[in-house]
This record gives C-alpha cells, sequence and structure tokens, in this order.
C-alpha cells in the first residue's frame, strides 16, 4: 500500500493519508522522503486531533499550547494512547464543558477544580483501595482529579467547603452542598467509611463525592461502574440507591470493542447539560454562592401566575434522609417556592395596588394521586413576606415525606393588596400549580 501511495499527488495523497489511523500513517512516513514530508503536514495532523480528540487548537491535555497539531497529537497519545480514543474525547469534552460553565458563571468553584491525576497516581489510588478503577473514571480523574477541598486556613477551608461543583440545597438547618473528591481523599475517606458501614476487607465500593456539611455521599461500585448515594440508613445498613440509568453502564472494555461508559461519566455529563440549558442555576450573594438543585424550568418547575402574583415552584428529591428500608418506606423531597409581583403590580377587580402581602398557606400533598395531607396555616416558615414589583423573588425552602412515589404537590397563598397591617382591598388566593415529587432516574 505504502508503495501504491508514493505515486499519488497533492489533494489525493492527503485525503488517502487522512481516512488511515495515525498509527499507520506514521509507518508509512517511514517509507520514502516523499511520504515522510506528507505525513508530516500540519494541516493532516490537524484533522486527526479534530476528529479523534475534539482539538480545535495544538493544545496537550493541560490547555497548554503545542507548537504544532502533530506535537499535540503526540502528546495526547503518550498520556491516553492506552484508552479508546473515543472515550478520551468524549470525557475531554465533558469536562470541557463544565469548566467552561464554571469559568464564565461560577469562577470561584472553577478555580478549586485540580490538574489531572497522572497514571502513577491513578496507580497508587487502586492499589491502596484494592480495586480496579472502571476505565471511563480513570480517564475522567486524568482530566481533571477532583476539587481542592481542604485549607490549613480555617477560614478558607470554610470557603471552599460552599463550592461544590455538584451543588445541592437547603432547608431548615439541613444544608447540602456536593464535591467531587481528589483521589488522595478518596483513599483516606474510603479507608474511614469502610470500617464505619462494615465493608469487606477488600470491597470493590469507593467514596467519589461529599457533602461537608449535612452528609451526603457517593460510592461508585468499581466491579459494575455504578454510583450510588447513601440514605438514611447508610450508617446502620449501608442502605444506597443507584444514581444512573443501570441500562446505559457498560464500564469495562468488552469483546465488540464498544466504548465504555460508567456510572460517573453519564452523571457529570448530565449535570453538565443541566447547568448548560440553566435547568440549575446559582443562587446566593457573591460572597457565598452555590448551585441550587432546585429546578428552574419546565416541566420540572411549575409556573403560575394570579392578580400579578407570580409563583414557581419544584422540588428535589432528598435521599439522604429518606428511609426505604422495609414495609413502612418514606421518601423525603425538599421544595422550593419563589414568589414575586410582576412590573405591571397587583390587579385585582380592575384596580391596580403597588404592593400586596402574604397572610396564609394552603396545601395538598397526594402521593400516587392519594391524599395523604392537606394543610392550612398562616405564614411561610414563619414570615409574611411583602411584595414589590421589579423587586427580587421571596424565596423560600421546605420539605415533607411521602410514603412513596411519585407525588405531587398544589396550593395556593391567600394575599391582601396592600399591606397586613393596612389593607387596600378584599384578601384573595394566589394558584400554586402542581409540581411533581419523584424518584428520578438521575440522583444529585
Amino acid at each position: 500500500m505504502a508503495v501504491g501511495l508514493e505515486g499519488l499527488e497533492g489533494l489525493i495523497l492527503e485525503t488517502i493519508l487522512s481516512k488511515l489511523e495515525p498509527v499507520v500513517v506514521t509507518t508509512v512516513a517511514c517509507v520514502s522522503t516523499k511520504l515522510r514530508a506528507a505525513a508530516s503536514e500540519d494541516a493532516l495532523w490537524r484533522h486527526f486531533c479534530t476528529r479523534d480528540l475534539g482539538l480545535d487548537a495544538p493544545l496537550d491535555p493541560d490547555g497548554n499550547p503545542c507548537p504544532s497539531f502533530k506535537a499535540a497529537y503526540k502528546i495526547w497519545f503518550r498520556s491516553f494512547g492506552r484508552y479508546p480514543l473515543p472515550l478520551v474525547k468524549r470525557a475531554k469534552q465533558c469536562w470541557v464543558s463544565i469548566k467552561s460553565w464554571m469559568a464564565v458563571n461560577y469562577p470561584e468553584a472553577h478555580d478549586t477544580l485540580r490538574k489531572g491525576a497522572s497514571e502513577a497516581e491513578i496507580k497508587w489510588a487502586e492499589e491502596s483501595l484494592g480495586v480496579k478503577l472502571p476505565v471511563p473514571t480513570r480517564v475522567m480523574f486524568q482530566f481533571c482529579d477532583g476539587q481542592q477541598t481542604m485549607s490549613e486556613d480555617p477560614s478558607e477551608g470554610k470557603r471552599l467547603a460552599s463550592l461544590g461543583i455538584i451543588g445541592g440545597y437547603e432547608f431548615y438547618d439541613h444544608y447540602v452542598n456536593v464535591h467531587l473528591l481528589p483521589l488522595k481523599q478518596i483513599v483516606a475517606y474510603t479507608k474511614i467509611f469502610s470500617r464505619r458501614l462494615g465493608f469487606p476487607t477488600r470491597s470493590k465500593y469507593i467514596i467519589l463525592a461529599a457533602s461537608y456539611y449535612s452528609g451526603k455521599y457517593f460510592f461508585l461500585n468499581c466491579a459494575d461502574g455504578q454510583l450510588y448515594v447513601g440514605t438514611k440508613n447508610l450508617m446502620t445498613d449501608g442502605e444506597m440507591l443507584p444514581c444512573v440509568p443501570q441500562e446505559l453502564i457498560n464500564p469495562m472494555l468488552d469483546a465488540g470493542n464498544h466504548v465504555p461508559q460508567d456510572a460517573l461519566l453519564l452523571w457529570l455529563e448530565e449535570h453538565s447539560r443541566r447547568l448548560h440549558s440553566g435547568v440549575i442555576c446559582l443562587r446566593g450573594e457573591r460572597s457565598f454562592r452555590s448551585i441550587s438543585l432546585y429546578p428552574e424550568l419546565p416541566p420540572l418547575c411549575s409556573v403560575a401566575v394570579t392578580n400579578g402574583v407570580q409563583v414557581r415552584a419544584s422540588a428535589v428529591f432528598v435521599p439522604e434522609a429518606s428511609d426505604l428500608n422495609g414495609g413502612d418506606q418514606e421518601y423525603y423531597y425538599s421544595y422550593s417556592i419563589r414568589m414575586s409581583l410582576l412590573p405591571e403590580g397587583c390587579m385585582l377587580g380592575g384596580m391596580y395596588f403597588s404592593s400586596c402581602q402574604l397572610h396564609s398557606r394552603h396545601w395538598i400533598i397526594r402521593c400516587r394521586d392519594i391524599v395523604v395531607s392537606d394543610v392550612h396555616g398562616e405564614a411561610v416558615i414563619g414570615k409574611f413576606p411583602l411584595l414589590f414589583p421589579d423587586k427580587e423573588e421571596f424565596v423560600y425552602e421546605s420539605c415533607t415525606p411521602l410514603p412513596g412515589a411519585p407525588g405531587s404537590v398544589e396550593g395556593s397563598f391567600t394575599f391582601v393588596p396592600g399591606r397586613l397591617r393596612k389593607p387596600e382591598g378584599k384578601q384573595f388566593d394566589v394558584k400554586v400549580a402542581p409540581f411533581i415529587l419523584e424518584e428520578p432516574k438521575y440522583i444529585f
């Protein structure tokens, strides 16, 4: 074949070389000076970098510039040549997607992301834990070794603990903010949890992500590639729930040479999609912001407007507070209510009011279409929010248990035009459109 190629010219030769694998091209280059020159064209290696690695510039795996696309491909192949290149490309794209969102929207969390781990560091972690990491997890950690979460400075350590790239939620005194752990902490924490949970000495479970406030822990099963999250019964009987649809997982290379995918890769890809689509967003002030897992977009977030008052509502499943062991199952959910007065103000009976204030609430909570709770009460979390046009939403979070799943919540708030102490008209009900309570396919 190489001899036949030598007789070709220009674009035809370039086109044929571009159809070959880079390893074959380097072999062909040994045949003659002409083929060596053709095989060294940087346009050819740009094509390989784009096709195999998703690179549009000659950069190494750490993002540093290389002198040419050929040099860049050589470095990438030296780092990842033992893995399927479609998997490498996919893992790279996943991390580029996450890091680009963080850099623009959440730079303080972006700064906590660590450089990729070396093969030697990954091998050390595997030997320390007595496991073999799934192939996709190995590749993912070569792009990013989790987050920096600790500091000798207590105030800096507290700040870092609030910057989890997975995020969380808050209701009452329950605050969750999940970090992706670096390999050294994975080794240390896995050994601690293995003793506490009574895992066998050579258990295939490793802790991969955690919240440093209210405890929430994610474990990767290195045998089947599934990611699990602990429930309320984690410490007593090791109860965990799968976080990714099992049918999607194929963590190791198989005879068919299919590209492997495990729960960590799928989980982070889904998380990235939610960030970029706006399903989940940042909350809080600039000095203390975090990723909120309460959905912001329909259909997971319901929206209703009554007399100029808008209410948005959504919920998250809270696995660490759920008790699913035995006959008396209890699914736990936290819900977020965001209410605001639209720019035109409160319109009631053909009259305009520049403010309105909440007086009471009415909730109807269902489990599998059966009403399990019908609640009337004054205020929300002890507050009577006063709404004005063009002001920020009043946001509050609460929680509810359910004896099963799925469920739903709907109801209404009673408002008065003006203020409670000085009403300017008759009270009126503001609708809260139904929002779902379910155990999701992907748990974060």
